[in-house]
């Protein structure tokens, strides 16, 4: 028997034997990512681009969860971690079934691109809602969750391999983002742009990391020795692989002119430790071979990793236990049960001058009114999969109104981004009828906001002016003029609002009765919506972004130093912060225990009453801030170090502990290193950040102790 069909052997061993069976022609063919096959080997061919952000994408049907930004809306790794393990399992059943008619096309593999660590640091950026937000530490512990949830379970191979991307600094702008230079410090690479991908690579042991295409301090992504070599390998012990962003090394030579060829670019990339190349400049791996610019040792190493990673997911193994998973638990009802519980506790309540929960048994009449209110598109955020039922907003409402026999008026109210909604009529030629039907119900529910297809990736969508990204944090088209008009009809207002991002809407914010934020809310995310409208169930989402009032108060765009952004460093007033969300009920938090002191290193141990003094069973966030009182390094603000959900009865009280890590308390100085902080902190404990604005909100500030490090 040939050694890597050998089991006792580890995946190493037998990648190792395997590519040594090779021509050097068939090592550099497994390096695209569209793998041929080699039959003389028994290896079949595989497309390694698969998608798996909030379900299995781009491949038919599979369930669909919120988009990303929704999901780290709920503040819970165990959840998180649920819904990745949910996607494997569909990921795994598809493709097992997809063998089984040797269908090996792209997107029906089980290494799955996601999640995309990358920090939300500026509200304009397009692919913004496929990330955990703006700040590290939950992006840090959201992605170690979903990478666990796909790569483990029941058996010793990996479930699927996941990929964590884009590495490094990377957030925009979109139409730059093949020629962009990302200028960033040591002390702001290391404090905000890779936490999250260290502690995939030494939490999770993610299995791939994907380049960038930007460079970042001169050195293009996908060929950074600084980054690929330095960081990922030496430093932090990473022994997966790495591939490419698409058709990024084309970029070295065409946009980045860091080379002069292809061949050089190949040869950069490779050099660097890309193993696999999404796109076609690894066709050219002979030719660069034959110039000298790589070596057939590079190509063996870069196979060998690949190789491995296919014998951790059991490729070559008839009996790896997952490949018995039936295609039956696709988009079963288990699965869409998780995704309707993953839409409720992801929206954001936002404003609510008691309005909310709407008591339908005290209404005739309902407006549904807005571009967004009866949209699919608006539910499924980027890289999705097909949802075999999909729920707008307006079926939500409808089905409680028809059990209530309560009429629902419906007007798209204007395009969502256009100045009319019929190209031969003219401008403004749905507002009229949405101000008829506002005025003729007892309350309103405008759904307004934005959807994938104006905020996304470059090249995919319709805003091509912008190449993705938002102009600004305005209402796009005609919506402010809409929302201004059906408010001004006198009926009371509720603002459904939809975006993956940050919006400023300071005028609903002074003028609608409430505000709930559904992000993208996935394909049960109308009767999640109507849920909470009609109080079903309490809000629970809480902000992992913050909601600034303009652009006028943000750097520039293509600035990638901190100062100034997210609730870190920050300077204004927001509008909704960073952690921010209401619920039906009100909270008190009482008793809390904490020591005063404690030696270098150690970690914090936090104790809280919490009571729900409301009429409505709930969910919180309770969330830990510090505060570095002394340190030159440290951050201007405060920074989250500990977070947890907890649901209440009505009138429960519950006693939860939380964890402040020792890390909390370093800070990293101007050459990246993290070092002990001044030793004196304040720790606030709360249901959000401990800023005014937050306090204002809430009507009550968090509860706080002063701690110190013990000589």
């Amino acid at each position: 028997m040939n050694k890597y069909l050998d089991k006792s052997l580890s995946p190493e061993e037998r990648a190792a034997d395997l590519v040594s069976r090779m021509t050097t022609d068939e090592k550099a063919s497994q390096l695209k990512y569209n793998s041929p096959a080699i039959e003389r080997l028994g290896i079949p061919a595989y497309n390694w681009w698969n998608e798996g952000l909030h379900g299995v994408a781009r491949s038919g049907t599979a369930t669909m969860f919120p988009q990303a930004i929704g999901l780290a809306a709920i503040f819970d790794e165990e959840f998180l971690n649920k819904v990745a393990s949910i996607i494997a399992t569909e990921a795994r059943a598809k493709y097992n079934e997809n063998v089984l008619s040797d269908d090996r096309d792209i997107y029906k593999g089980i290494t799955l691109w996601s999640p995309n660590i990358n920090i939300f640091r500026d509200p304009r950026w397009g692919r913004g809602h496929e990330t955990y937000g703006e700040d590290p530490y939950l992006t840090s512990r959201l992605g170690v969750a979903f990478v666990k949830g796909l790569q483990e379970g029941e058996y010793e191979q990996l479930k699927t391999a996941a990929c964590a991307k884009h590495f490094a600094v990377h957030s925009g702008p979109e139409g730059l983002r093949h020629e962009f230079n990302a200028v960033v410090s040591k002390k702001d690479m290391y404090e905000t742009y890779l936490p999250a991908f260290e502690a995939c690579v030494k939490e999770a042991k993610v299995e791939a990391v994907m380049g960038a295409y930007n460079r970042t301090n001169g050195e293009p992504c996908c060929g950074s020795k600084t980054l690929l070599e330095d960081i990922l390998r030496k430093d932090w012990g990473f022994n997966g692989h790495v591939v490419s962003d698409c058709w990024a090394i084309r970029d070295f030579h065409t946009t980045h002119r860091v080379t002069n060829s292809p061949e050089e670019s190949v040869s950069l990339a490779l050099s660097s430790g890309c193993d696999i190349n999404c796109g076609s400049s690894y066709a050219l791996l002979m030719r660069a071979l034959d110039e000298g610019l790589i070596t057939e040792e590079q190509i063996d190493i870069a196979a060998q990793r690949l190789f491995k990673t296919r014998f951790r997911l059991g490729m070559f193994d008839d009996d790896c236990g997952y490949n018995q998973i039936p295609y039956e638990v696709v988009d079963s009802p288990e699965h869409n049960a998780v995704s309707l519980e993953a839409s409720r506790k992801s929206m954001v309540l936002l404003k609510n001058d008691s309005i909310l929960p709407i008591d339908i048994n005290s209404l005739n009449t309902i407006a549904v009114i807005g571009p967004n209110a009866d949209s699919r598109e608006m539910l499924k955020g980027n890289y999705f999969g097909t949802a075999s039922q999909y729920t707008t907003i307006l079926d939500g409402v409808r089905e409680y109104a028809d059990k209530a026999r309560v009429r629902v008026l419906y007007s798209e109210g204007c395009h969502l981004f256009k100045d009319r909604v019929e190209p031969l009529a003219g401008k403004n030629d749905r507002i009229a009828e949405a101000v008829s039907v506002a005025k003729r119900a007892d309350i309103a529910i405008l759904c307004l906001g934005l959807d994938y297809t104006i905020e996304g990736e470059e090249g995919d969508t319709g805003n091509s002016q912008a190449g993705g990204d938002k102009p600004d944090l305005q209402l796009p088209g005609n919506q402010q003029q809409l929302l201004e008009a059906v408010v001004s009809t006198g009926t009371p207002t509720v603002l459904v609002l939809s975006a993956g991002s940050a919006l400023a809407v300071n005028w609903a914010d002074e003028h609608c009765a409430a505000i709930l934020n559904t992000w993208y809310p996935g394909s049960h995310g109308g009767k999640a919506a109507a849920d909470i409208l009609f109080g079903s169930c309490s809000p629970s989402g809480k902000l992992p972004v913050t909601f600034y009032r303009s652009v006028e108060e943000l750097p520039d765009f293509t600035d990638y130093s901190m100062k100034g952004r997210t609730y870190r460093y920050m300077t204004e007033e927001s509008l909704y912060p960073f952690g921010y969300g209401l619920t039906y009920s009100e909270v008190e938090l009482s008793g809390l225990d904490a020591p005063s002191q404690g030696p270098l290193g150690k970690d914090i141990e936090v104790s809280v009453q919490i009571t729900n003094k409301g009429n409505y069973d709930i969910e919180e966030v309770l969330q830990c801030y510090v505060k570095d009182l002394d340190s030159p390094y440290a951050v201007t603000n405060h920074s989250l170090c500990a977070f947890r959900r907890v649901s209440l009865s009505s009138g429960e009280t519950k006693t939860v502990k939380l964890v402040v890590s020792s890390k909390a308390l370093e800070v990293v100085n101007d050459e990246g290193v993290r070092i002990p902080g001044s030793g004196n902190y304040t720790i606030y404990v709360g249901t959000g950040q401990p800023d005014t604005r937050t306090t204002q909100l809430y009507g009550r500030a968090c509860l706080s102790f002063d701690y110190s490090i013990a000589d």
